[in-house]
């Protein structure tokens, strides 16, 4: 099963857009009131405030998610948004045999979603783990992700 979540990750460069202007136009005002005799008080800041935090949260799970679990590998990728067209940044890829994949581990939240993979290797004692950002994926597709890889954990049980 293929799964992406291309269509779901458009909105992140128009929400970026968004708060940087929100970000530029509150700094105006700021300056604005600098010059007046109004005395500047830290609640002229804090729509600032927020916005930066929202900013640092949209970065952070604003995040194309790949899927692909068809064929003998397990392909999942993760990347950057808003450059994505031109370059590929924050990439964090694992592509491996399905019968290396020991065991998963998913984690919902309201705002946050991920799945964690761990990877069995005859070199290494123990398992190898990545974290994958599942945040705009929808959840019909969750499902199915969660599902194939049930699937692929009860082939490779049955077959050790």
């Amino acid at each position: 099963m293929r799964f992406t979540n291309k269509n779901e990750i458009k909105i992140i460069p128009s929400i970026y857009t968004v708060l940087v202007a929100i970000f530029v136009t509150n700094i105006f005002v700021n300056l604005e009131l600098m010059g007046s005799d109004e005395p500047i008080n830290f609640s002229h800041y804090v729509p600032n405030i927020v916005v930066v935090i929202l900013a640092i949260y949209v970065h952070r799970v604003g995040q194309a998610f790949d899927f692909d679990s068809d064929g003998e590998t397990l392909n999942l990728k993760n990347n950057g948004v808003f450059f994505s067209k031109f370059m590929e940044y924050r990439v964090k890829k694992a592509e491996f045999p399905k019968r290396k994949l020991g065991k998963y581990r998913f984690s919902d939240y309201f705002f946050y979603s991920a799945l964690t993979i761990y990877i069995s290797s005859r070199r290494r004692r123990g398992f190898k783990k990545y974290t994958f950002n599942t945040t705009f994926l929808t959840r019909k597709k969750k499902k199915g992700m969660l599902s194939s890889l049930d699937k692929i954990l009860e082939k490779s049980k049955a077959t050790a």
